[in-house]
């Protein structure tokens, strides 16, 4: 199944400038969503992924749908204040300024095979905060997946060495 065609540009948003990559008509479809999630699932099949984790706010999405094709558990990455018990903070760089999320300390076991799950990789900042925050937890990140990656933000330097795949390329 091509996902592109499910895939809208939105010309100027969130900002003058910039095309957005909405992914609300692929979310609306129900075979496209699936295809989605087996795709973004499958290179990481038969590999013991243990957890999955998701950013928020899109990776919560795909992330609990890869998870449950892996026969993982799905753990959320969130921003400052979200999560009610002791966390782990990791601020990373925006254009203009920082950001941080933050992921339960008891999240994830020390040696646990993780891998990080987005809709978007553009600039890699949340991407690679996630993979900072599994390894500070003790977690061995085995890659990261999305379904739309920007090239021409080259986000996947930004990701340490870990092995990504996406399933579109823009």
């Amino acid at each position: 199944m091509e996902l592109t065609r499910f895939i809208r540009d939105v010309p100027d948003f969130p900002k003058k400038g910039i095309l957005f990559k909405d992914i609300t008509p692929l979310l609306r479809d129900p075979a496209a969503l699936v295809h989605a999630a087996d795709a973004m699932a499958a290179p990481w099949m038969g590999r013991a992924v243990q957890q999955v984790v998701g950013m928020e706010s899109r990776g919560f999405l795909f992330g609990p749908l890869v998870a449950e094709r892996l026969g993982a558990g799905f753990i959320p990455i969130r921003k400052p204040g979200k999560l009610p018990a002791a966390t782990l903070v990791e601020e990373y760089s925006l254009e203009y300024g920082t950001d941080r999320l933050e992921m339960h300390r008891d999240a994830v076991a020390p040696g646990e095979s993780i891998l990080v799950v987005d809709d978007l990789l553009a600039t890699g900042g949340t991407a690679g905060a996630a993979l900072k925050l599994v390894r500070k937890a003790g977690g061995k990140v085995a890659g990261a997946s999305f379904l739309v990656e920007l090239d021409f933000l080259a986000g996947r330097a930004k990701l340490e060495g870990a092995e990504v795949h996406s399933l579109i390329h823009y």
